[in-house]
């Protein structure tokens, strides 16, 4: 099986992936690409939230048209999502996009596969060659008596033979299929035969908790077993929290180092803060901040300091007030309204 750091180098914009180079997380974009002002605030939002890949759907003219505005405005590479019709990869590529998305068997005829594949060829743009469950050939599901691992497999591999005809190798491979199991496996036995890097992700997950669900189990299975050179959790919601739970699964995998850890506890009867919104409004304050650390969100002061121990920085909860814990040893207590103000205190001075 080929792993990650054996797969093929591949260029995008200013990054590459392949060859054990770091996973990059992706997102898409859902305002209308033609609105060049509205998708590059969007991308904006999602650099910020640690987005290093964005994919932009272009299914008119006027949207190819608006990359080259998008692009001025942005600071990471931009992929042109394609649908069916070829003159508008071709009109992405020529218009700055950095790699496009297509799925050949809806793109047409060969030769018009051919003309996308020559404009790419001319500019040195990498192609996605997507593969979906949702599209796959009536002849393969016919064959395979339905959508199965195996032919999403030979789909993908029938795909990167014919590019590959066309003298052109510079590809990406996605299999997805809203499957878990299915997915994981055709991911995995594409591995084992060829050496090109791979998109990962479960289609169609669904909203942010079942798609949280779904994508975790799905790109864990697949991560763990040393596949995978750039990921995209699909959700049905922001694209922010996409790229915020991406982040989160490579961390937990140990495929990511940096970016704050957060833990908190269940709640139970001892609880005497409203930890709920209190872990919410930490979670949220502590993206802003590059720092590799451990921190404890507890609700009471019982067990609040020994579950805190492992953390860099803790707080816990009372009546009225909490208490500041750093690495495990309790520094003060604090009122309870000030809590999140002594927590950003301590992350702003955490180097010092």
């Amino acid at each position: 099986m080929t792993s990650r750091e054996n797969t093929r180098l591949v260029q995008i914009g200013s990054r590459v992936i392949g060859g054990g180079n770091p996973i990059l997380i992706q997102s898409m974009t859902n305002t209308r690409t033609e609105d060049a002002e509205a998708t590059a605030a969007q991308i904006l939002r999602l650099e910020k939230a640690g987005c290093e890949l964005i994919r932009c759907t272009v299914p008119s003219m006027e949207a190819a048209e608006a990359i080259p505005e998008i692009k001025k405005r942005i600071h990471i590479p931009l992929i042109a999502d394609i649908h069916f019709d070829y003159r508008l990869a071709i009109a992405s590529i020529r218009n700055g996009a950095d790699k496009i998305r297509i799925n050949p068997g809806n793109i047409g005829s060969r030769e018009r596969v051919e003309a996308v594949v020559e404009t790419a060829k001319q500019y040195n743009v990498p192609i996605r060659v997507g593969v979906n469950s949702g599209s796959l050939e009536k002849e393969l599901v016919q064959r395979y008596g339905g959508v199965t691992a195996d032919a999403l497999v030979e789909s993908a591999l029938d795909k990167c033979r014919m590019i590959e005809e066309m003298g052109y190798e510079n590809l990406v491979v996605s299999i997805k299929s809203s499957d878990v199991l299915m997915c994981a496996e055709a991911y995995e036995k594409f591995a084992a035969v060829s050496d090109y890097p791979l998109h990962v992700g479960i289609t169609e997950a669904g909203t942010v908790l079942s798609g949280n669900i779904k994508s975790s189990i799905g790109l864990a299975l697949i991560l763990s077993k040393g596949i995978g050179d750039t990921v995209r959790v699909s959700l049905t919601g922001d694209p922010c929290e996409e790229v915020k739970s991406a982040k989160l699964i490579l961390r937990t995998l140990g495929l990511r180092q940096g970016g704050i850890e957060i833990v908190s506890c269940p709640t139970c009867g001892r609880t005497k803060i409203d930890l709920i919104s209190l872990a919410s409004q930490v979670e949220d304050m502590v993206q802003e901040y590059p720092l590799n650390i451990k921190v404890a969100v507890m609700g009471c002061v019982v067990n609040g300091p020994g579950e805190a121990r492992e953390a860099d920085i803790g707080i816990a909860g009372g009546i009225g007030e909490g208490l500041l814990i750093r690495r495990g040893e309790i520094v003060r207590k604090i009122p309870e309204d000030k809590i999140l103000e002594t927590l950003k205190y301590e992350l702003d001075h955490w180097n010092e």
